[in-house]
């Protein structure tokens, strides 16, 4: 349910930005979303076309651009994806990590006309 806010503060960003920019229609706009966000693109599509129909936003296309859940060892210092189930250095086997990438989030652009 998270997703419904989220996505109101999505539209609130994109409507000022547009705003902000004299645009007439928000044609597109493109969302980077990290794996391990939380967040669910159906669900932010779903509230998308709820929380847009009486704005410049209606009929806006929804772009997402995945980002994969990324780790780095604490111990030998190496990058990877992180598996669904299987967070271990394939370096030197050490579960000592830390998440590097995959809890991002952002509005990366917004098409207007």
């Amino acid at each position: 349910m998270h997703e419904l806010s989220i996505t109101q503060m999505m539209l609130d960003l994109v409507l000022e930005e547009a705003r902000k920019n004299d645009a007439a229609r928000v044609q597109a706009i493109t969302l980077v979303i990290g794996k391990m966000s939380g967040i669910v693109d159906d669900c932010v599509r779903f509230y998308f076309d709820f929380l847009s129909r009486d704005t410049i936003a209606k009929g806006a296309r929804l772009a997402f651009k995945p980002v994969p859940a990324k780790a780095r060892c604490r111990e030998c210092g190496r990058e990877f994806k992180l598996e669904e189930l299987k967070w271990v250095c394939p370096g030197c086997g050490t579960t000592c990590i830390e998440i590097v990438g995959g809890k991002e989030l952002y509005v990366e652009s917004i098409e207007v006309e």
